[in-house]
């Protein structure tokens, strides 16, 4: 079991750095210099994916309910900082699972990333390492997890898993035997949501060719060329690898082999707890009677999800879970992803209840656009942020971060 630490740096300078250890320099291009904040990555990869990719990211589900009120979830708690305290120790250091990261927020679990952005998987996978956090990869990937594994010593592994032993034994196996420390069993998919906007921007999985396809990567010359043209001359057709069923072509007429999720109970999971080594998670709780359900499991961390709003349209923000799961987590590691886009998004989360945050769509944009430069670049604007905000609120560690600290926004001012 696990809990966070967040200790104060001793040799925290005036400049507060969140690490004494040197990053790697990456030289930001001039192109990206203008981008301010996360939502900034968002227009110029919309012009520069193709439409039907762009939508299978941007879009959620149904109306788009879920993927909205994520977001709207954080405006219900606003600050209630300290003055003249003293804050030039302010560090981001965060331990999860005996492993201290030198930031709070990481990548989650993305399928496709590699057909959005080029080598996708390893850009992330490389670029965490480079930052000390978490990249998790997705089941969904295109790239195989012994790949992503070796770019990125901080990657973690997500898997889609049916209710069937004979699939779920070799798929924790080959993870444990390519040296993943952490699996994430992602819960909240148990059968196919009802995504209209992939349909109306033409996406499938696979791709499948068509005088549509054809006119949309037409028009975005930059992504046929330079992404899917050179993975094609470098590395031939990208495949999905990691989900239990033979590989399969991200092109071409082939139905997708449809897995039987909506049998996945939690005597799969107790399977699970029993093959897998390392640190078992479980991605897309939102029910605390589903926390303690994990806890009794043997379960080791809870990332509170809704996909992004990409699966139950009208399914609870997690923002708004966060302090009903971490009253019942006991030692349990608490994460939380959908809808964050700020500083002030990320250490409202922590004051709630989360020990660590994901942070999905943005990063995605930043390596479809930038490569590994911008993804950092991506993360330096969120790691600035917190710094700021942190000075501002009087916390110099994430471990002040409390829940005095907000105040509902049509609440009571606490005392």
């Amino acid at each position: 079991m696990s809990s966070v630490v967040a200790q104060p740096s001793q040799t925290q300078t005036a400049a507060a750095r969140d690490t004494t250890k040197p990053r790697p320099v990456v030289a930001i291009p001039n192109r990206l210099k203008h981008l301010l904040c996360l939502e900034d990555f968002e227009a110029p990869a919309r012009r520069f994916l193709p439409r039907p990719i762009f939508g299978f990211i941007e879009g959620g589900v149904e109306s788009n309910s879920a993927r909205n009120g994520n977001r709207a979830a954080f405006d219900e708690y606003d600050f209630l900082p300290r003055v003249l305290v003293n804050t030039r120790a302010r560090q981001q250091k965060t331990t999860l699972f005996g492993r201290t990261y030198d930031l709070p927020f990481g990548f989650p679990p993305m399928g496709g990333t590699a057909l959005a952005a080029y080598r996708g998987d390893l850009v992330l996978a490389k670029a965490a390492q480079d930052l000390n956090t978490v990249m998790i990869q997705s089941g969904a990937a295109l790239t195989k997890m012994e790949d992503v594994r070796a770019a990125g010593s901080t990657a973690w592994f997500q898997a889609y898993l049916p209710g069937d032993p004979g699939i779920i034994t070799p798929v924790v196996e080959r993870a444990q035997r390519t040296g993943f420390e952490v699996l994430v069993l992602t819960v909240d998919v148990q059968v196919s949501s009802n995504r209209e906007n992939n349909v109306r921007t033409g996406f499938s999985s696979p791709l499948k060719p068509s005088l549509r396809l054809a006119w949309d990567c037409a028009l975005r010359p930059g992504w046929t060329f330079g992404t899917f043209g050179r993975t094609l001359l470098k590395h031939g057709m990208p495949h999905i690898e990691n989900m239990g069923f033979e590989r399969m072509p991200v092109l071409g007429n082939l139905d997708r082999p449809r897995l039987a999720r909506d049998a996945l109970s939690w005597e799969h999971v107790e399977l699970m707890r029993k093959l897998w080594k390392g640190k078992l998670v479980l991605k897309g709780v939102v029910s605390p009677r589903d926390v303690r359900i994990a806890r009794e499991s043997g379960v080791d961390g809870i990332m509170v999800s809704n996909h992004g709003g990409r699966q139950l349209d009208h399914t609870v923000a997690p923002m708004r879970m966060l302090p009903a799961v971490a009253a019942e987590a006991g030692n349990m590691t608490i994460m939380m992803d959908s809808g964050i886009r700020r500083g002030t998004d990320v250490l409202k989360a922590l004051a709630l209840g989360a020990h660590f945050v994901f942070v999905g769509r943005p990063f995605l944009y930043a390596a479809t656009i930038g490569g590994e430069a911008g993804v950092h670049h991506a993360a330096t604007l969120l790691r600035e942020e917190i710094n700021r905000n942190m000075a501002m609120l009087g916390i110099n560690t994430l471990a002040e971060m409390t829940r005095d600290l907000l105040v509902p926004r049509h609440g009571a001012i606490p005392g």
